[in-house]
């Protein structure tokens, strides 16, 4: 009986064993896991106090002109660390129709904009989209962030979220993401597609002013929605494509080039061209001993020559 019971002892304490050393393993495992996660993040963080840093010599370079030289807009930055990398790339963050410029105002007294209505539609016709689906999304958009409770022609106020499976309100101020989109009548998956690359949400109300020195080919519907549709899309690249390899001297220079001498701007277009980049995209993506730490940020050079960083966040974009 007295083995037995020694017996049965040692096995209890065999379990107990187990499940401690279980214990502790996983413990190990978190804390390892956790510092890790934690490195990667400071390498990112990091990565982004130092893209700050750049960004606010090339303004100094020259602050009537972003430079294109180094070449940063949408270069891919590889610094190698131990046990991994770091990813860094910068791209013109405001290239693209800002969703804010649908109203105007400030924080919650936000009313609609036409004007913006008109180039967010026009934007869509460039990308083959019709313009009576496009109105519909404008003016759903646009009942999202004014301020009063009346729902445009085709737009969509509370009423029509509160009778969904889950109900939910309007937001009642402007766009903190583009991904707030998807939450809007009229806006299907297809559509945010299609219009994901040509929109942002610029944490101001005013329309997004376009370098031409950045844009891209593939941006070129971003020119005909400037010029509502009066320039085609392979016009538009036409333009981009014509441009110097220092970028134009003036915006009067690319407006007066030959792929563009058929069409005469009028001041609110003229505005709306700049050759200063003022808002600067940044994607940092580190790869640290087994872990990994995606962070996005806008990053805002001021007149003065004042950068900061206006969002983050520590996910990938939508």
């Amino acid at each position: 009986m007295a083995l037995l019971t020694v017996l049965l002892l040692v096995a209890v304490m065999a379990a107990v064993a187990v499940v401690l050393l279980d214990d502790v393993r996983f413990s190990v495992r978190r804390t390892t896991n956790a510092d890790v996660q934690a490195q990667a993040q400071w390498y990112a963080a990091g990565a982004e106090s130092l893209a700050r840093r750049q960004i606010a010599d090339l303004i100094k370079a020259d602050p009537l002109r972003t430079p294109l030289e180094p070449r940063w807009n949408g270069r891919l930055l590889n610094f190698p660390i131990e046990e991994g990398a770091i990813r860094a790339v910068v791209t013109d963050g405001q290239a693209c129709f800002n969703l804010n410029s649908l109203v105007y105002g400030q924080r919650e007294d936000l009313f609609a904009r036409p004007e913006g209505a008109a180039q967010f539609i026009a934007l869509g016709a460039a990308l083959g989209v019709s313009r009576a689906r496009m109105a519909a999304a404008a003016a759903a958009l646009t009942d999202w962030m004014d301020a009063d409770a009346e729902a445009a022609p085709g737009g969509a106020e509370d009423a029509r979220y509160a009778g969904l499976a889950t109900p939910y309100r309007t937001g009642g101020v402007v766009l903190a993401d583009v991904s707030e989109m998807r939450a809007v009548a009229h806006i299907d998956a297809g559509l945010y597609d299609r219009l994901r690359p040509y929109v942002c949400a610029l944490p101001t109300a005013q329309p997004a002013k376009l370098n031409v020195n950045t844009l891209t080919p593939d941006q070129a519907p971003l020119l005909t929605m400037l010029t509502a549709g009066a320039v085609g899309v392979q016009g538009a690249r036409a333009a981009i494509a014509a441009r110097p390899r220092q970028g134009w001297a003036s915006t009067d220079a690319f407006w007066g080039q030959p792929a563009l001498q058929t069409y005469s701007p009028d001041d609110q277009t003229r505005e709306q061209v700049t050759l200063v980049t003022r808002y600067f995209d940044l994607t940092v993506d580190v790869d640290y001993a087994g872990g990994r730490a995606v962070r996005t940020a806008l990053i805002h050079a001021a007149p003065d020559g004042a950068v900061r960083t206006v969002i983050r966040r520590w996910t990938p974009e939508e």
